[in-house]
């Protein structure tokens, strides 16, 4: 019973993920072949993971969508159309896998249009797919630059931070230190004061006896 059990659970596995990956994505709504997430305010992190299979016709314009994460549209074989337009790229290092996804389509599939960079501001309103691999491997080069200045800057602050921390112990010590030898002083000053009061008291009595 076990072994049949699991051989059935083998058997409905690929009719289950056949229908989750013919599901309409969340936040998108879907007519037969055509999915429809535009004007849904989608990012790049809220973007579906997938799409269906047999999707013919993908719309995502008019969302904040700055990149699309690597392979998203390779398994979509079927499409006709694609609406990519309204969206603020980034034309960066993130977009290479737009950018190559876009030069594979056929001519006929103008999903190219209104694909435009909205930053940095060398490439602004330059259309992705017309960009040369030189051109976004030099944001690129930027990009890591300035990543490791930010980097380098921080550094030296946390060192210098350190730093005054260090001189405010080595200072906080030394008061410590300085009250510490006056507080031993005062002490031994007092019991020495102490003790010549004892002999003043004790030095009459003694010439009394005589």
């Amino acid at each position: 019973m076990e072994t049949m059990k699991r051989l059935l659970l083998l058997c409905l596995l690929p009719l289950f993920g056949g229908q989750r990956s013919s599901a309409c994505p969340h936040l998108c709504s879907c007519n037969g072949s055509q999915v429809d997430c535009s004007r849904r305010s989608l990012s790049s992190s809220s973007l579906p993971t997938s799409f269906p299979a047999g999707t013919t016709s993908l719309r995502l314009h008019n969302n904040n969508l700055i990149s699309l994460p690597n392979g998203l549209l390779d398994n979509l074989r079927s499409l006709s159309s694609v609406s990519l337009h309204g969206n603020p790229w980034v034309c960066d290092c993130g977009v290479l896998y737009l950018r190559a996804w876009l030069l594979r389509q056929p001519l006929t599939l103008t999903s190219h249009l209104g694909v435009n960079c909205s930053s940095p501001p060398s490439l602004r309103g330059r259309l992705v797919v017309y960009l040369t691999e030189q051109e976004l491997l030099q944001t690129c080069h930027y990009w890591y630059c300035n990543l490791a200045l930010a980097s380098q800057v921080c550094l030296f602050v946390f060192v210098a931070v350190q730093v005054m921390l260090l001189g405010a112990l080595i200072v906080f010590l030394r008061r410590f230190e300085r009250m510490s030898k006056e507080a031993r002083r005062t002490t031994e000053e007092s019991f020495t004061a102490g003790d010549n009061d004892r002999e003043n008291e004790y030095t009459p009595l003694k010439e009394s006896r005589f």
